[in-house]
């Protein structure tokens, strides 16, 4: 009798927000041309409602730093010793990597002594900080899928086959309404100007920049008629949120998601370097880049890091679109300064929108989960 063909089987391994996000973008895809293949992850909410087979769940996983992940150790240990356990037991025939490379990375060691193929989507941005990683990448991984036009050639030049598929934001970073029914939504008046604030998708970065936030907020309401609105991630708990926001000694109004809406509302974004200022900038939104982290963390940092610019649309642009206020220049008072200079003065609003407009421009076209599910397919055969 014959035996019946086990399934075709992927784990999926994302560690953020974002990465959840793109990951449930690829699975769709890939149940478009394979409805029989099996999914496996470490999923958040979007790849929860694909229907996957969880593993471990985003929201406990979600770090911030070196030092702050120290203190999520349990929690990393358990989601790892979790994703081996798949690997050894199930046996999948592909494990797809998303983002979140310091997991990723020893995920990756695991599999090739495996001897499972991985596919790394979104990969670590070594040529930004701790390049030597780049060798040990080739040696782990058998293909990259690259979302940014530069880093094919980086990673080809290490020995490690890398295509660069566009970046997956530009098939979701669109308003799905008007302006007007964003902010009726949110109780909130089209004919003042309204400031988004994205503190990020991490507890320990709203720890560090809504606070200044809500500082440079009221400093801004004091001196003429403006109106606030924050979006929430869907990795951080809304309860806690609101609560902060209710002591707050000015009106901040609380989206639950649905950022792309908020950002077509708003005339200016207050945003936590990340993906949400690649998503702003693809909105095409004026905005200011902030971040805060640990002094220990920040310090390492700074000798690791080498590009010049921290937010992508200024990396992509090769020069500073946006203004950047990180570790101790953020302050509410430069956070105030920089919004006066990009609300009050046309010229430079208008430049500012069409540098952005050029680096959307540089990231490839739409349909990268495409372009990723047809790799993992071709590399599963």
């Amino acid at each position: 009798m014959n035996q019946p063909t086990p399934p075709r089987r992927i784990l999926l391994v994302a560690g953020e927000a974002s990465g959840d996000l793109h990951g449930a973008h690829l699975v769709s895809a890939l149940r478009e041309r394979a409805p029989d293949v099996e999914v496996w992850a470490v999923a958040g909410e979007g790849l929860k409602k694909e229907g996957v087979r969880v593993v471990f769940d985003v929201a406990d996983i979600a770090g911030m730093g070196l030092t702050e992940l120290a203190g999520n150790f349990t929690n990393l240990w358990r989601a790892y010793s979790s994703v081996k356990k798949v690997l050894r037991e199930q046996k999948p025939n592909l494990l797809v990597l998303i983002d979140f490379p310091d997991f990723n990375m020893r995920i990756a060691a695991v599999a090739k002594r495996l001897g499972i193929p991985v596919l790394y989507y979104i990969t670590p941005q070594v040529w930004a900080w701790r390049k030597r990683r780049v060798k040990k990448m080739a040696r782990a991984i058998d293909r990259a899928a690259v979302v940014f036009p530069f880093e094919a050639a980086f990673y080809a030049n290490a020995g490690l086959k890398a295509e660069f598929v566009g970046h997956p934001l530009l098939d979701t970073a669109r308003a799905t309404r008007p302006r007007e029914e964003t902010l009726a939504r949110l109780g909130l008046d089209p004919a003042v100007r309204t400031i988004a604030l994205l503190p990020g998708s991490r507890r320990r970065e709203v720890e560090y920049h809504l606070p200044v936030m809500l500082e440079a907020a009221e400093m801004l309401n004091r001196e003429s008629a403006l109106q606030f609105v924050l979006v929430r991630a869907n990795t951080l708990p809304r309860d806690a949120l609101a609560r902060r926001l209710a002591g707050a000694r000015v009106a901040v109004s609380l989206s639950d998601g649905d950022a792309y809406n908020v950002l077509e509302a708003a005339d200016l974004v207050w945003t936590a370097s990340g993906t949400a200022t690649l998503e702003t900038a693809l909105m095409l939104r004026p905005m200011v880049i902030v971040y805060r982290m640990s002094p220990m963390t920040f310090a390492l940092a700074r000798r690791l890091v080498r590009v010049e610019h921290i937010g992508m649309a200024n990396i992509i642009a090769g020069e500073k679109v946006v203004p950047e206020l990180i570790q101790n220049d953020m302050t509410a008072a430069a956070i105030a300064a920089e919004s006066r200079k990009i609300l009050g003065d046309r010229e430079t609003r208008e430049g500012m929108i069409a540098k952005l407009g050029q680096v959307r421009a540089r990231l490839g076209e739409p349909g990268a989960a495409s372009r990723v599910a047809d790799i993992a397919l071709s590399m599963m055969r």
